[in-house]
C-alpha cells in the first residue's frame, strides 16, 4: 500500500532534517533560546522572574500540545513509564527555567550560562570513553570555566539558583534522551511541559495577574515560551534522537558562546579578551570531538 501524498512530505522533510549537521541545528537551538532570553530579561521590571518562566513553560506547552494534537489522536496510547518519563522531563525543565531566571535577574546571562554548563560537563564526563573526547570536554570545560570569569562571590543567592539550574539541566539532558526516542515528535516536550507548568505553578502563580491583565506582557511571555522551549527544545529532541547523550552534552557548551554574543549584542554586555580566549576553547572542544551518531539515526538516514 502507498504512503499519502503528506506522509511522503512529512519523510522528504525528515530526511531533510537529518541531512544539516547537529553542530548547525544547535546554533538554531541556541539563537532561538536566547532571542527567548533576551525578551524575558526586558519583562523582569515589569513582572516577577518566577512569573515569567511560569507562563513561558504554560504557552510551550499549549503551542506544542496544538501543534501535535494531530499526531496524538492517531498514535498509539502512553504507558505509565512513558507519562512518568515525560513527568520527570516537564518537570526537570520547568524548574531548569524557573531557577535560570531568578538566576539571571541577578547575574550577567552570558556568565549565568556558563556557571550553568556544570551539569552537562557532568553528563559528558560520566559518557566520555575515548581520549579523543576527553580532550574535547577538557577544552570545553576550560572555555566555560574562562567564561564564567569564576566570578562566585557578588551574587551568593544567584549562585545557588544556577547551580539548581544546573543540575536541572543535567536531568534535562538524561531523560531527554528518553524522551526523545518515544517516537512521538515533539508531544512527549509538550506533555512534559504541561505537568512541569503545574508543578512549578505555586512559585509563578503569585504575581501572575500582572501578566494576565496586561495583553502585551502576557504576548511577549508566550512569545519566549515559543523561543526558548517550543522551537529550542524542539529542535534539541530532534537533535538527540541522532547523537549520543555524551555529544550531545558537549554540544551544549555552544550555548554560553550565544549567550555571551546575545548578552553582547542587546544587553550591552561587554565581552573581555579572557572572554574571547573562552569562545576559543569550546569552539576548539566542539571541534575535536568524534562525531558519533547512535546506530538507529545511521540507518535511517542511510
Amino acid at each position: 500500500m502507498s504512503s499519502s501524498p503528506a506522509s511522503q512530505a512529512g519523510n522528504r522533510g525528515s530526511t531533510s532534517v537529518a541531512r544539516i549537521p547537529p553542530e548547525v541545528l544547535f546554533i538554531f537551538s541556541a539563537i532561538a533560546q536566547y532571542i527567548g532570553a533576551v525578551i524575558a530579561v526586558q519583562l523582569f521590571d515589569d513582572a516577577s522572574p518566577a512569573s515569567i518562566a511560569w507562563f513561558r513553560v504554560i504557552g510551550a506547552a499549549l503551542l506544542l500540545m496544538c501543534f501535535s494534537a494531530p499526531r496524538m489522536m492517531r498514535g498509539h496510547r502512553w504507558h505509565r513509564e512513558e507519562l512518568i518519563a515525560a513527568a520527570i522531563f516537564g518537570t526537570a525543565v520547568a524548574f531548569m527555567n524557573l531557577t535560570f531566571y531568578l538566576a539571571i535577574d541577578r547575574l550577567d546571562l552570558g556568565k549565568g550560562v556558563a556557571i550553568e554548563f556544570i551539569g552537562p560537563i557532568c553528563v559528558a564526563a560520566w559518557q566520555t570513553r575515548t581520549k579523543r573526547n576527553a580532550l574535547a570536554l577538557l577544552l570545553a570545560t576550560i572555555g566555560v570555566v574562562v567564561l564564567s570569569g569564576l566570578e562566585i562571590s557578588n551574587q551568593p543567592l544567584g549562585l545557588l539558583y544556577i547551580f539548581l539550574a544546573s543540575a536541572m539541566w543535567a536531568t534535562y539532558i538524561v531523560i531527554g534522551a528518553k524522551v526523545a526516542r518515544l517516537d512521538r515528535g515533539v508531544s512527549g516536550l509538550g506533555v512534559g511541559l504541561l505537568i512541569g507548568a503545574l508543578v512549578i505553578a505555586p512559585f509563578g502563580v503569585r504575581g501572575s495577574m500582572t501578566i494576565l491583565t496586561t495583553p502585551w506582557l502576557l504576548g511577549a511571555c508566550l512569545l519566549v515560551g515559543l523561543f526558548s522551549n517550543a522551537i529550542g527544545y524542539g529542535i534539541e529532541q530532534s537533535i538527540l534522537r541522532r547523537i549520543p547523550v555524551r555529544r550531545f552534552s558537549v554540544l551544549l557548551a555552544l550555548l554560553p558562546v550565544t549567550a555571551l554574543m546575545f548578552g553582547f549584542l542587546f544587553l550591552h554586555q561587554r565581552p573581555s579578551i579572557i572572554d574571547l580566549v573562552g569562545i576559543v576553547l569550546v569552539l576548539t572542544g566542539v571541534i575535536v570531538q568524534q562525531r558519533d551518531t547512535l546506530p538507529t539515526a545511521t540507518t535511517e538516514s542511510a
